[in-house]
């Protein structure tokens, strides 16, 4: 039967409402020697409970929390912020990219094949004891404009337990058009396009750039929208430009929005633009702009509803 699997378990899919589909709700980077993306999000939960609360506020329904292993993915946490913040949340699973592989997980000894199983197992059976139960794959992402070889064993072994489960896949592809090198993988490996999210388009203002994947049948996601830091806050106006152009191309089926909350400081409590953002913000920009309501429902209820489905 055709579902979204949240972290409490299935629901219709009509269930699912206006979502943010690629978010956290804590995450750590700081861990890692060297690292420009040296922050995290707290875990302080009454914190987040209460940013949580503007984004159900101004009518959110659902959010996808893509921090994964070694970055922090907790499963009994987001159960806990699922129950107490009336959401539902869709938890992902994969590995993000290689500075963040956690030690254990060995992605350079084992096959491609057996990372498939793993993340299968995941999907089917839940995350260890807690049997909490993975809704997506991702973020998958790459450290450079590039997928490495290690990166490439992670994509194809995604893939492969994307085709078995039935799962989306979302990737992390910032600042270039690595973009289309994970489509291409995921292509390579018969996993469908229009079954795959590539994040973080509007670090990478290029319109032929997406063209390319949306004539291939795969989706863009704008999920910088609000962040606090000069680049994406100038960028705004430009985003705003080419998703209007985008929309005028009859793309609206291939665009989501969300905002990547990552860090302390993009938190309403320390001064940034909270959840809500997209909602409160955002998206009055855009019907300023000529965008739609029924274009603006389809990229933020109908096309995040339609890739959680499963079955």
């Amino acid at each position: 039967m055709a579902h979204v699997q949240t972290v409490l378990g299935p629901i219709e899919p009509d269930s699912l409402g206006f979502t943010l589909p690629h978010e956290h709700t804590q995450i750590a980077l700081w861990h890692i020697q060297d690292r420009w993306d040296y922050w995290q999000l707290t875990r302080d939960e009454p914190v987040i409970l209460e940013e949580l609360a503007r984004f159900r506020a101004v009518g959110g329904s659902g959010l996808v929390d893509l921090t994964l292993p070694g970055v922090g993915r907790d499963p009994v946490w987001l159960r806990g912020v699922a129950a107490a913040s009336g959401l539902h949340i869709v938890m992902g699973c994969g590995w993000y990219r290689t500075a963040y592989y956690p030690p254990e997980a060995r992605i350079d000894r084992r096959s491609t094949d057996d990372l498939a199983d793993e993340l299968v197992a995941e999907i089917e059976g839940g995350v260890g004891e807690t049997e909490v139960r993975p809704g997506i794959i991702g973020e998958i992402g790459t450290d450079k404009p590039w997928v490495s070889p290690a990166e490439e064993r992670v994509h194809r072994a995604v893939a492969r337990a994307a085709r078995r489960t039935g799962l989306a896949i979302s990737t992390h592809a910032v600042l270039s058009d690595v973009g289309l090198a994970q489509l291409r993988i995921f292509e390579e490996e018969g996993h469908d396009p229009g079954r795959v999210v590539i994040g973080h388009a509007d670090s990478y203002p290029v319109l032929d750039h997406y063209l390319a994947i949306v004539e291939r049948g795969a989706c863009l996601e704008f999920d910088f929208i609000g962040m606090p830091w000069e680049r994406e806050r100038t960028g705004e106006v430009r985003t705003i430009e080419l998703l209007c152009e985008l929309l005028s191309r009859g793309h609206a089926d291939r665009i989501l929005l969300s905002q990547d909350v990552c860090n302390d400081s993009q938190l309403v409590r320390y001064g940034g633009n909270g959840y809500a953002y997209l909602a409160d913000a955002f998206l009055p920009r855009l019907r300023a702009a000529g965008v739609s309501d029924s274009e603006i429902e389809t990229m933020t209820v109908a096309n995040p509803r339609r890739l959680l489905t499963i079955g």
